[in-house]
């Protein structure tokens, strides 16, 4: 199994484009990587690659991925298609930039697909160009890997408040490679620790999990919006850490990650802190393989 990291930030990326924090400050004077939106690509066998959401920035993410690169046929590719751990803008809208793709298919949860036919109507206009296969994540194989849907909460993306729809809108995706043995879990969106999540640490080589904020204050602090963490779904570090250090035999990394977190810093504290646990901060176009 082969995976890229190929985007590692929330929504709007780092620097933000209506954002002068100091962060952003420093990202754009260069003292600090820039950073896309998250999003993942995966393999079993090398050859066909898969996404797991589909960020805005997918067009850059791809071209600067050597294993993403088309042929030998003038219109060949070896993207097979996307996995939606949600239904949010930032995850799905890169499917846009797809549309010339031919024979892709489309893996989510069942509110997802609902929310993209009846809430924003993605999967019409898609369709419009090259059809594509929308199926229902649950367990199922892709070119060589075992892939579990894990539930994570109900969470529905803000255009689709008014939906009726209940059930999983939020998953985590486990992907076993049954001739290493390795377990790859991508959690990039996790508005809480869910029960049994555990276990599904336990049994993974290396977890790849929400690290938006690194504390529920953050963004007021940052930004002086009223808004919290809270609102917005996502367990901060400061959460997640203390569990994360009770599996220092998994290799553990934060995406996902704001532009007013100071782990994007790696001479912050708090960046310290995560490497004395040995837990990672990637950088785009990190590549796991397992």
């Amino acid at each position: 199994m082969k995976a890229v990291l190929l985007g590692t930030t929330a929504g709007g990326g780092f620097p933000q484009w209506n954002c002068a924090c100091s962060l952003c400050v420093r990202a754009r004077s260069g003292s600090l990587p820039s950073r896309s939106q998250d999003c993942l690509a995966i393999s079993g066998d090398g050859t066909g690659w898969w996404l797991v959401n589909a960020s805005p920035d997918i067009r850059t993410q791809i071209t600067s991925c050597p294993f993403l690169d088309p042929g030998p046929g003038a219109r060949e590719t070896p993207l097979r298609g996307a996995l939606f751990t949600d239904a949010e803008l930032d995850h799905t809208l890169g499917l846009l930039t797809l549309r010339g793709g031919a024979g892709l298919t489309v893996w989510a949860p069942g509110p997802v697909l609902h929310a993209l036919k009846d809430q924003f109507d993605l999967r019409s206009v898609i369709d419009g160009y090259a059809p594509v296969q929308w199926r229902e994540a649950g367990r199922f194989d892709l070119g060589g890997l075992r892939v579990t849907a894990i539930p994570i909460s109900g969470k529905r993306p803000k255009y689709a408040r008014a939906s009726t729809v209940d059930g999983d809108w939020v998953v985590a995706y486990r992907f076993e490679d049954p001739v290493s043995g390795g377990v790859l879990v991508y959690a990039p969106c996790l508005a809480s620790w869910p029960d049994g999540f555990d276990e599904v640490v336990a049994g993974a080589d290396c977890l790849v999990l929400d690290g938006t904020f690194h504390a529920a204050s953050e963004m007021g602090s940052a930004t002086g919006s009223s808004s919290g963490q809270a609102a917005m779904g996502h367990l901060p570090i400061t959460a997640s850490l203390p569990r994360l250090r009770r599996f220092p035999g998994v290799r553990r990394m934060y995406t996902h990650l704001n532009n007013t977190n100071p782990v994007l810093d790696p001479s912050s504290p708090e960046s310290l802190e995560l490497r004395e646990a040995g837990v990672e901060v990637p950088l785009d176009g990190t590549v796991i393989e397992l």
